[in-house]
């Protein structure tokens, strides 16, 4: 399945057929001891002579050679259009190493959509059913891998969206995705501002922006617990912006930031003496954060090494995840993303009826999943209103109706809208855990 370049006409088509044929036939003509004369003005006909005797013969292997590759020229470049079937939809992610819980969350919210569009009968495209699947490459959290997958994804699996659940990742992929061809959509699920600053018209960013949870967290631990940070956040690219602007926004609100204790995630699987270490400057709050389960480890050494204090937690951590790892009472004090089954959302409850289903009830659905799930949902809706599986610039053009027209029990944080620049729009609630329960934390909005 082709992709066509809206911006192509249909001279430069005929052109780019026309090439592929003078090529191939040239080169099918040496093999079948035909000679071909390259006639460099397609207005002129196309000569094949034939060097044995049986001329005939010759002209209809020629003829149906022609037939043939006028058709995969065509549909190489996307002129038939979509003709139904069946349509990939790519997914590069950790599903290896210390980050791979969170990348099959990731996954799982995007197979439980296609689950579901599938065994209603899939999509109606253009008058034709289309069912979806999904095609996942592991890339270790690694952003070379990420983009090196993304190629292999739309190259070899033509797949028209691809979904990436790291900011190093995304970053990389947007480098080409609408420059080169063929051209795809990239679906970013990353809280990380850059990728918005790109100005890439074919990026869906899904998640909130990070950057809006830094006054509302800073504010409520300095009142909660006083102004002295300490930190202990992941080392990866997301880990260093994060605390790159929270670290200004508390200095700015006049706290005070101490050594920077920044640990791998990934790799550590003990994490007492980095902890240690921060706790010995007397820190009032702990700024935290990487893949849920790393970082309720932090959390679990610090509470076991006497912290009393708060913990800022960055939004990759979710607390339903961490939850499972370490006792609900260790959590208090902290401030983080409200966990999904708390968050009051139009398709919410529907939604974790349907996860429990498909995955089991003693399963916990979290945002990862909910949030590629609802994206999953939303791409479907505006591949159906745009006619098209292939015209990626028609189905990103789409996006806004197919948010509005999507019913709502596909939308478990209640998408209202998408931005200028490519941001998924809706209210987000923070949660601020005490005696126990998550108490909500209304976060303002930063997009335009």
């Amino acid at each position: 399945m082709g992709f066509r370049d809206e911006n192509l006409d249909l001279h430069i088509y005929f052109h780019y057929i026309y090439n592929i044929l003078n090529n191939m036939l040239l080169f099918l003509c040496v093999i079948r001891d035909l000679s071909f004369v390259d006639v460099r003005g397609y207005s002129k006909p196309l000569y094949i002579y034939e060097k044995g005797e049986d001329v005939k013969m010759g002209k209809r292997i020629a003829a149906s050679i022609i037939i043939v590759l006028i058709s995969m020229a065509l549909v190489a470049c996307g002129v038939f259009g979509d003709t139904g079937g069946e349509v990939n939809i790519g997914y590069t992610g950790p599903l290896s190493g210390g980050a791979a819980f969170y990348g099959k969350d990731v996954l799982n919210g995007i197979t439980m959509a296609v689950n579901q569009i599938n065994s209603s009968g899939g999509i109606t495209v253009n008058g034709k059913k289309v069912k979806l699947k999904v095609v996942p490459l592991d890339d270790k959290y690694l952003p070379n891998e990420a983009a090196t997958n993304a190629k292999r994804l739309v190259g070899q699996y033509q797949t028209p969206i691809v979904f990436c659940p790291h900011s190093g990742g995304v970053l990389a992929i947007q480098g080409f995705n609408a420059k080169q061809q063929p051209n795809f959509i990239l679906a970013a699920y990353s809280s990380e501002p850059l990728i918005l600053q790109q100005n890439n018209p074919l990026t869906t960013m899904i998640p909130p922006r990070y950057d809006a949870y830094f006054k509302p967290f800073a504010q409520i631990e300095m009142q909660k617990f006083g102004k002295k940070l300490g930190l202990i956040p992941t080392t990866t690219a997301y880990g260093n912006k994060w605390k790159e602007g929270f670290t200004k926004v508390w200095k700015e609100l006049g706290g005070q930031v101490l050594s920077d204790n920044s640990v791998n995630y990934n790799s550590t699987t003990d994490f007492s003496n980095v902890v240690s270490k921060a706790l010995s400057e007397h820190p009032d709050v702990l700024f935290v954060g990487g893949p849920s389960q790393p970082t309720a480890l932090v959390i679990k050494a610090a509470r076991d090494q006497g912290f009393k204090g708060g913990f800022v937690v960055m939004d990759q951590a979710k607390f339903e995840n961490m939850a499972g790892i370490v006792p609900q009472n260790m959590l208090n004090g902290a401030v983080g993303v409200m966990p999904l089954v708390n968050y009051p959302g139009p398709g919410t409850t529907q939604f974790v009826d349907a996860f429990k289903k498909e995955f089991g009830q003693d399963k916990v659905p979290n945002s990862e999943i909910a949030q590629n799930y609802q994206a999953m949902w939303v791409f479907a809706e505006a591949m159906k209103l745009a006619g098209t599986t292939t015209d990626v610039k028609s189905i990103m053009a789409k996006m806004p109706e197919a948010i509005k027209t999507l019913p709502a029990q596909y939308k478990p944080y209640g998408v209202t809208d998408i931005s200028t620049t490519g941001h998924l729009k809706g209210p987000v609630i923070a949660a601020f855990v005490k005696d126990g329960k998550y108490t909500s934390l209304n976060i303002p909005s930063l997009d335009r």
